[in-house]
């Protein structure tokens, strides 16, 4: 017999019901919110421990096509590789909930999350994990601690808890934020953009974009409203899921720990070698110089008489490599490689050094190293994705892929397909860069960053280079965007704040995040959290030094912009507007017109109806402008059909009435005539004598005053004779 659990959470009623399906996983649980259905289940193998000292755990997030009464597109109507949005999502759950497992859990553990039922008012993301914390919570696993997503939207100044995706689209925030009753685990933020008029003299307006970057205070400000919403979900959670929890599992929690008397004889005997390492270790992330001390404290009398093994002497190095570096920055206040705890790496910057791509940048901070290449296309030209909730198929006009090979940090190994991490962090180079591209550019754009370097925060590597590779190629945008890797130790009451973090500090921290934006504010964020939790006044002070480094790595930016020299590769573009009115003069007959324009130039030609604008492309400049001309002047020669004003006619006239109108268009079934109170009528070539008339024109001329007499009327239209009849 099944258990539901149902309950009412901003205003929205969620319903969770166990023991109906699945019965055979550990956990699982049908979450239903509106017409969303999610199945979650969690299965773990307590029979089957790993030798390594990490928890084997795979998410998947998975949406089955049926959800929303369709079938899959393509060629093959089944299911396959999973797209952009289930990996992101999958990857948003691993690091909501990872951070549950405690340490020495070694056990292979599948989270499985299906949707079963859509609903386009749903956010599949934040029920996705709600579902899977419902399954683990109440799972036999050795967890007994809610977390839980929220999403929180700003519109018209006001925060909104959970938005529908329409309310989403009215946003000029994105946050989502993970977590349990009292901790923080995992941030993701993005602006989102907007157009608003703005009166520049009386009567005249102009568009301005807005990219609706935060600041940092707004942003602590966002958090704590999404803190307390997460405080009330998981105490309701907790409350309401402890009656149909399963009985815990007793299971060994394996302890992977060395002899303290080996790491002790390290410490005391070799932490001046560490220390040296450490320094060299800056110059990459791999181990070579930690391995070297290893195989000369394996060589030592000491360990050689003890037969103590090189594994378990190199994992004492390593520990006391951990508590060295961490102590150096707290204690000290210095770094491994030197640096303060504000210092950024140095910087270079070299833009268009591919001659044959439309743009480039290649953006090195420290040893790590970014080439970003920008290519421009046109509106047709983007990635056709779909949406589960969307019956039509969805354009992606702006790009951002991230590539990690690799030799960037020195491995031996080939290159495959795109990994989570890949996606992860192009997907936040996307959201970093997005908000500031003009919202009435209408070109595809894609970005694509080839990591050749890297030791720590490529990144930001790849949205300072990027937000460059943008600028270089013409795009329209509001500001140059930075990006900064940000870090921090903890030990005891005692904390410190990294800008600009390595690969050795982000590996040996308790935290890490990346902000993003321009010298207006925030574009993007993206946290996690490893020491459980953290205060917002101190995450306050974290975004305020990353401002700084911010605004000194913009301050490099905008002096490699002036030095852009435009690539000869890219397109050739001019863009001007004209008479809506007349654009079917520039098209012609059938297209006739428009297609000998295109012939002559050798141009690409693109053309609004409704806007008027005229966007013309090609590889000749001199090719392009004489195009322009051409058109202008087809345009300029051309009359303007004026549309004519919304009139109700029966407010205007009646039956019978007897008026003197104007001759404005003649047409072969009859004449249009202006009439003396506003509109226009048809007088049909029927109506014009008692006699047959074969040609309108034989009777009138464009301009001539007729006396008509009122037929019928309606309000959309007035039927006409001539007064005669």
């Amino acid at each position: 017999m099944s258990t539901v659990c149902e309950f009412v959470l901003n205003e929205k009623e969620e319903i969770f019901e166990f023991g109906k399906v699945a019965k055979q996983a550990n956990g699982s649980v049908l979450a239903k919110l509106g017409k969303a259905v999610v199945l979650a289940t969690v299965v773990s193998e307590f029979d089957n421990p790993v030798d390594e000292d990490f928890t084997p755990l795979t998410v998947q997030y998975v949406e089955k096509t049926y959800a929303a009464a369709k079938l899959p597109g393509g060629f093959i109507k089944r299911e396959a590789k999973p797209s952009e949005f289930e990996t992101l999502t999958s990857r948003v759950i691993d690091r909501s909930l990872r951070p549950l497992f405690p340490k020495g859990y070694v056990y292979p553990t599948t989270i499985t999350v299906m949707v079963l039922s859509a609903d386009k008012d749903v956010d599949l993301q934040m029920l996705a994990l709600n579902a899977a914390n419902a399954a683990l919570y109440t799972s036999n696993l050795p967890i007994k601690k809610s977390v839980c997503g929220v999403r929180v939207g700003r519109i018209e100044g006001e925060y909104v808890i959970n938005p529908t995706s329409t309310q989403l689209e009215e946003s000029t925030l994105d946050l989502y934020v993970a977590g349990s009753k009292d901790e923080l685990l995992m941030i993701e933020m993005k602006s989102i953009s907007s157009s608003e008029l703005v009166e520049v003299d009386i009567e005249a307006f102009t568009k301005v974009h807005n990219a609706n970057e935060m600041d940092e205070a707004q942003l602590v400000e966002a958090i704590g409203v999404a803190q307390k919403a997460l405080y009330e979900s998981n105490t309701t959670y907790e409350e309401g899921f402890e009656s149909v929890c399963a009985p815990m599992k007793e299971v060994e929690l394996v302890e992977f720990s060395i002899d303290e008397e080996v790491i002790n004889y390290v410490r005391d005997n070799y932490s001046s070698n560490i220390k040296e390492a450490i320094k060299k270790l800056a110059k990459s992330e791999r181990a070579t110089e930690l391995k070297d001390v290893a195989k000369l404290i394996a060589q030592d009398e000491n360990c050689v008489s003890k037969e103590i093994e090189y594994s378990i002497i190199y994992e004492a190095v390593s520990i006391v490599k951990r508590e060295l570096v961490r102590d150096m920055i707290v204690k000290e206040k210095v770094r491994a490689d030197g640096r303060g705890l504000k210092d950024v790496r140095p910087i270079s910057i070299d833009t268009n050094i591919l001659p044959s791509a439309h743009s480039s940048c290649l953006f090195t901070r420290g040893e790590t190293q970014a080439l970003v290449v920008g290519t421009i296309a046109g509106l047709k030209d983007g990635q056709m994705y779909e949406v589960l909730t969307d019956k039509s198929t969805s354009m992606e006009n702006f790009m951002v892929h991230y590539n990690f090979p690799g030799f960037s940090v020195g491995e031996a190994k080939p290159m495959f397909g795109v990994g989570r991490r890949e996606l992860g962090h192009g997907n936040l180079g996307k959201k970093a860069l997005e908000a500031t591209i003009d919202k009435d550019y209408t070109e595809t754009v894609r970005l694509v960053s080839e990591i050749l370097e890297s030791n720590g925060s490529s990144s930001m590597a790849t949205v300072c280079g990027g937000s460059l590779a943008l600028k270089a190629a013409g795009v329209p945008i509001s500001g140059l965007v930075a990006g900064v890797a940000m870090g921090m130790v903890v030990e005891g009451n005692e904390y410190s704040v990294l800008t600009d973090i390595m690969g050795l500090e982000d590996h040996d921290g308790d935290m890490d995040f990346k902000v993003a934006g321009t010298k207006d504010g925030i574009t993007a964020l993206q946290m996690d959290i490893k020491l459980g939790g953290i205060e917002l006044s101190v995450l306050k002070e974290a975004l305020l030094q990353a401002k700084e480094g911010r605004e000194h790595i913009l301050g490099i930016m905008e002096e490699a912009a002036q030095e852009i020299v435009p690539s000869e590769a890219l397109p050739l573009v001019e863009q001007f507007a004209i008479d809506p009115s007349k654009m079917m003069v520039v098209i012609g007959k059938a297209g006739a017109t428009i297609k000998e324009i295109i012939e002559k130039f050798s141009v690409a030609i693109d053309l609004d109806r409704n806007s008027g604008n005229v966007k013309v492309s090609g590889e000749s400049k001199q090719n392009v402008l004489d195009a322009c001309e051409h058109i202008k002047t087809i345009s300029n020669n051309a009359t303007s059909r004026k549309e004519p004003k919304s009139v109700n006619f029966e407010d205007l006239y009646k039956p019978e009435d007897i008026l003197t109108g104007k001759v404005e268009r003649i047409v072969d079934f009859g004449a249009f005539v202006s009439l003396p109170k506003g509109g226009e009528g048809l007088l049909h070539i029927s109506k014009i004598s008692k006699k047959r008339v074969n040609n309108v024109s034989d009777v009138f001329s464009v301009g001539d005053n007729v006396e008509i007499k009122v037929l019928n009327v309606k309000k959309d239209r007035i039927e006409l004779s001539s007064a005669s009849l």
